[in-house]
C-alpha cells in the first residue's frame, strides 16, 4: 500500500509542472494555437492597443473640453452689456474651449442680424462637434471587426481540426484532432474580449461627447437671449 501511494505521488509531482508550465505562460497559450491562431491573435492584439490609445487620447480631450469657468457667461454678458467686445473676445481666447470658441464666433457677428448669429453660432458648432469625435469611429469599426477576426480564427480552427480528422481516415489522434479545436476557442475568445472592450469604450466616450454638445447648446442659448435682451 505504501508503494502504491509513492508511486501515485510521484507521477503527480512529475505531471505537475507541466501543467503549471502550459497554464501559466500566456504566450505557450497562444502558440498552442498554431501559426493561423497565433497570427490572428497578434492581429487582435494591435487593434486592442489602437482601441486603448484612441479611447483615451479621447478622453484626455472630451474633459478638457467641458471644463469651463462657472462665471464665463456672467463676464461675457458684462463685456457684451458694456460694450467691451475686445474684452469679452480675449476672454473666450484665454478660455480656449468649445463653449468659449462658439461664444467668440457670436461675438464677431454682433451687428448682423439674428438669424446671421445663430447661424454661425451653428455651423462652428459642428466643426466643434467634429473634432470631438475624432477617430472614434475606428473604435466602433474595432468593435464590430474584433469579434469577426476571432470567428475567423474559429472557422479556420474547425477547418484544421477537420481536415487531420480526414487525412486519418475518421480516426484521428485527438492530441492533433484537438489542437485545431485549441485555435478557434482562442481566438474567439480573443476577439470577444477585445470586440467588448472596444465597444464599452465607444458608448463611454459617445456619452461624454454628448455632455459636452448639450452644454455648448446651452451657452449657445444663453449668449443669444443676452443679444435679444432689451437695451
Amino acid at each position: 500500500m505504501n508503494l502504491l501511494l509513492q508511486e501515485t505521488a510521484a507521477a503527480a509531482e512529475q505531471s505537475k509542472p507541466l501543467v503549471n508550465e502550459e497554464s501559466e505562460s500566456l504566450i505557450g497559450l497562444i502558440k498552442a494555437g498554431g501559426p493561423s491562431g497565433t497570427i490572428i491573435v497578434i492581429i487582435l492584439a494591435v487593434l486592442l492597443f489602437v482601441a486603448l490609445y484612441i479611447y483615451f487620447e479621447r478622453l484626455m480631450k472630451i474633459k478638457s473640453s467641458s471644463k469651463i469657468d462657472s462665471n464665463f457667461m456672467l463676464q461675457i454678458k458684462d463685456n457684451v452689456s458694456n460694450g467691451r467686445l475686445d474684452a469679452a473676445r480675449m476672454l473666450c481666447a484665454k478660455e480656449d474651449s468649445p463653449v468659449a470658441r462658439l461664444t467668440e464666433k457670436g461675438i464677431s457677428r454682433i451687428g448682423s442680424p439674428l438669424e446671421d448669429i445663430n447661424s454661425a453660432i451653428e455651423n462652428a458648432g459642428k466643426l466643434e462637434v467634429y473634432k470631438l469625435e475624432k477617430n472614434v469611429s475606428i473604435l466602433a469599426t474595432i468593435a464590430g471587426a474584433a469579434p469577426m477576426i476571432g470567428f475567423l480564427g474559429t472557422v479556420i480552427g474547425m477547418v484544421l481540426a477537420f481536415r487531420t480528422l480526414a487525412q486519418a481516415g475518421g480516426s484521428a489522434d485527438m492530441g492533433n484532432l484537438a489542437g485545431g479545436i485549441y485555435t478557434a476557442m482562442i481566438t474567439t475568445v480573443a476577439g470577444l474580449i477585445v470586440g467588448i472592450i472596444a465597444y464599452i469604450g465607444y458608448n463611454h466616450l459617445v456619452v461624454k461627447t454628448d455632455k459636452v454638445v448639450h452644454q455648448m447648446e446651452a451657452n449657445a442659448v444663453d449668449f443669444l437671449d443676452l443679444l435679444n435682451e432689451p437695451a
